[in-house]
């Protein structure tokens, strides 16, 4: 019986080291179409609290907008849709059928899932990444537990299964079946089957499937874009500026080390730079007040001392500009407290000055509706409120500045692994869905 287990374990480490080698550079890219869906939560990546150096968990947002991508899994095939998730490791897919849910993955229904052991080298090894440890539950089997700030979690077991998507197909990933968890709004997150972690763990679905690069492009029109897998290579494409990403060898509480960290060096409002010590960029001994870029959190979040200087210079260079909401108590999202009241039947905004975010080696220009968000539902007469995308991560209570995807809308953004650093450039991303033949306006 060892002898048997030993054999299916060499037999998936060989299917997985061939299928590595079929995604090398130079393999086509795979593009897949990424939608827009409103959730109140739904990403998993590790934040820390200021609280305790063993808190994770993730943003409680009302009017949060993901990013969710369709591909097939098992044989047969099931249809799934998951969200884009730079910030989070484990992939995961509801796997136990509920009233409420619309979409879930039928393990038994599949010839090639195949649950992992508590005892698998898969199970003991490489899992080290992961948030909290696995055990193993009352079946043998290595369970996983994923816990978040607003008390919700996600558990199941670890299991292998064949993933599909565009052209190529993925067998023996590793993903977390989830057979029972807790939800602060179950009717929102049960629109998607699960999420697709793309973070640089070992499990992480980039990692597993052996990209060294990937891509994505968000339009501004509509939030919807694409998803690349691969290297890019278009003469369309506009050199990228790279900044490198932050190693940390030392273990630290509050540094998230498979997160995309890059250190942020400096905010500029209309070319002014803001007054502050380049060392509140930098984290401290504990790793508290690493700079983050995460697809999963829709707007960016500043450590209060940096929100504080950009919310006052913000405030200034648009006075006579934009009326200002007085309403001391209302806060969006918790963490967002500088809004706005434009006239609801005003076709454009009016002009805004640009804060560029000084990235060690590149700069991201932040301008125009990428710098105010209309709040759904909220108007004062002929009004509509917007609000600042920027806001305060003490608010919040973590120890992170957060680069969300608001503010990468019509930026192709690249994550190269193979060289550790994130590229950027400036772009129509709904021209470039065109390019690609997607036709972006009609995924929403």
């Amino acid at each position: 019986m060892v002898f048997l287990r030993l054999l299916v374990q060499l037999f998936i480490s060989f299917i997985f080291l061939r299928s590595k080698q079929c995604f090398s550079s130079n393999q086509s890219p795979i593009i897949l179409p990424l939608r827009t869906q409103n959730n109140h939560h739904i990403s998993a990546r590790r934040l820390f609290s200021n609280s305790s150096s063993k808190t994770t968990g993730k943003l409680l947002f009302h009017h949060n907008v993901t990013l969710t991508a369709s591909l097939t899994i098992g044989t047969p095939p099931q249809n799934i849709t998951m969200v884009l998730d730079t910030g989070s490791e484990l992939s995961w897919l509801r796997c136990k059928k509920e009233p409420n849910f619309t979409s879930i993955f039928n393990p038994l229904a599949s010839k090639t899932y195949t649950k992992i052991p508590c005892s698998s080298q898969t199970c003991k090894t490489r899992t080290s990444d992961l948030i909290l440890p696995v055990t193993c539950d009352s079946a043998k089997l290595c369970h996983f537990i994923i816990s978040y700030a607003d008390a919700s979690s996600v558990e199941g077991h670890l299991a292998f299964e064949t993933f599909r998507f565009g052209s190529l197909t993925r067998p023996a990933t590793v993903f977390g079946c989830m057979d029972s968890g807790s939800s602060s709004n179950s009717e929102e997150d049960a629109k998607t089957t699960g999420l697709m972690g793309m973070n640089r763990g070992s499990l992480s679905f980039v990692n597993q499937m052996g990209f060294g690069k990937f891509s994505y492009c968000i339009s501004g029109l509509d939030s919807t874009g694409f998803l690349l897998l691969g290297e890019a290579r278009y003469s369309w494409l506009k050199p990228l500026n790279y900044t490198p990403l932050v190693q940390m060898s030392t273990p630290l509480p509050y540094f998230d080390r498979v997160a995309y960290s890059v250190q942020l060096e400096g905010i500029k409002v209309n070319n002014k730079v803001l007054p502050l010590p380049k060392s509140v960029f930098v984290p401290d001994h504990t790793g508290a007040g690493q700079t983050m870029v995460d697809s999963g959190t829709q707007f960016t979040f500043l450590l209060g001392p940096v929100y504080s200087a950009l919310r006052k210079e913000f405030l200034l260079q648009t006075a006579g500009v934009l009326r200002v909401l007085n309403e001391p108590h209302y806060v969006f999202q918790g963490a967002m407290d500088l809004c706005y009241l434009i006239d609801s039947t005003s076709s454009s905004l009016p002009y805004l000055p640009v804060v560029k975010l000084m990235f060690r080696g590149a700069e991201m220009s932040v301008s125009g509706q990428r710098l105010l968000y209309r709040v759904p539902g909220e108007v004062r007469g002929k009004d509509s409120v917007w609000c600042f995308t920027f806001g305060n991560s003490d608010e919040l209570g973590i120890s992170s500045f957060l680069i969300g995807h608001h503010q990468q809308q019509n930026v192709w953004m690249e994550y190269d692994l193979e060289n550790s650093r994130i590229g950027f450039a400036e772009l129509r991303c709904d021209l470039a869905g065109q390019r690609l033949g997607l036709d972006v306006k009609n995924l929403a």
